[in-house]
């Protein structure tokens, strides 16, 4: 089988022939070639080559089937040194972000931190509300079947397609700091605003989505047991994908979350919700989660796509605790079906290299399923 076979076979809930390999190396790959210290044999190489080269599949994480449009908003964005600042004009008042960049992130080609969010006071909120009101989503999907003609068999593309209100509006409008001080002091609008974000997206977005050719999205990302709770979780998170994901279902199509977070606190929830898989799943030392327990808790009724700890790959852990880990994780997951080796989140830009390069040869070599636990 190829990665894409493989990939095709665990979404039917099927056995492939052997464990996917498909770790992220952007950030590893990015942070390199900006600062000229990819390895000889890769200097003339692009990321794809590279991840041939070592032996694993693609993320194909650059497929869109929706491109959001705000129809008569004016939006303007300017730097000031470091600083990239988007500000939204509407009649109700003009809303300001601003992310601070820095040299050491843009040589390691990560974004910059948001520091001023755009939505501040209680009054802001009427004036996103007037830009979500405008929001609409125009089909992408020539683009689309084109990016995944041209991930062929390395891979599947998995689209990025959108977040559930609570954590969009957290993440992105108010931030985490200040956004639950908002849910506290100011509940009825802070509610009024994730309905009609609910509501814009059912009656536009949604739509898009379900007519798409893609065959995996990516929708959630960053749930945790610290910042979407139980409680919240059942409030906000729950009732959205109970009624978006049986659409999507509906349609053929299969639906992961973003799980660089800890969980422990919202496994059950996570399969409640109906989620199919779950992708850079991040387990211990990381966050308190472990690989059993989360197998524990979903069986194979959840994919999980992950498991490998992007710290194991730093040379702060000896190359022994690293190899003995990837073996516990085998021994985790037998016999092997729902499951695809990945690292979480990334191969960063201090992992050893050739250590991804040992997994490879490890799946090579014992990774054909069934597994014995």
């Amino acid at each position: 089988m190829n990665d894409r076979q493989r990939l095709l076979t665990v979404l039917a809930g099927e056995l492939p022939d052997r464990i996917p390999w498909i770790p992220r190396l952007l950030l590893w790959y990015n942070a390199h070639r900006r600062a000229g210290t990819l390895p000889a044999r890769w200097r003339e190489s692009t990321l794809r080559q590279v991840e041939r080269d070592l032996g694993v599949g693609t993320p194909a994480r650059d497929g869109r089937v929706a491109e959001l449009v705000l129809d008569g908003v004016e939006v303007r964005t300017r730097r000031e040194g470091w600083r990239l600042i988007t500000t939204w004009h509407t009649p109700l008042g003009a809303l300001q972000r601003v992310e601070q960049q820095s040299p050491e992130l843009e040589r390691d080609g990560l974004p910059g931190r948001i520091v001023e969010y755009p939505l501040k006071r209680e009054a802001d909120y009427a004036a996103w509300a007037w830009v979500v009101e405008r929001m609409q989503w125009r089909p992408t999907y020539e683009a689309y079947r084109a990016y995944d003609a041209e991930i062929g068999d390395d891979g599947l593309p998995m689209v990025e397609a959108g977040d559930v209100p609570l954590h969009d509006w957290l993440e992105n409008l108010a931030g985490y700091e200040h956004g639950f001080y908002h849910l506290a002091d100011w509940p009825a609008t802070v509610e009024r605003l994730l309905g009609l974000l609910h509501e814009v997206q059912r009656e536009r977005l949604w739509p898009v989505l379900a007519a798409s050719p893609a065959q995996l999205l990516l929708h959630g990302v960053h749930l945790s047991s610290q910042f979407t709770p139980p409680r919240l979780f059942r409030r906000y998170v729950l009732p959205y994908y109970q009624e978006l994901l049986p659409l999507l279902h509906g349609r053929g199509l299969r639906v992961a979350m973003h799980a660089d977070n800890d969980t422990a606190a919202i496994l059950a929830l996570i399969e409640q919700a109906g989620w199919d898989m779950v992708e850079c799943f991040v387990t211990a030392p990381m966050v308190p989660t472990t690989l059993a327990q989360a197998r524990a808790a979903w069986g194979q009724r959840v994919i999980i796509w992950g498991g490998l700890p992007s710290v194991l790959l730093s040379p702060h852990v000896a190359e022994g605790e690293f190899r003995a880990a990837v073996r516990a994780i085998l021994r985790d997951v037998a016999p092997g079906q729902a499951f695809i080796l990945g690292v979480a989140d990334n191969v960063m830009p201090d992992s050893l290299i050739e250590r991804v390069a040992w997994v490879s040869e490890f799946i090579a070599r014992e990774g054909w399923l069934p597994l014995t636990a």
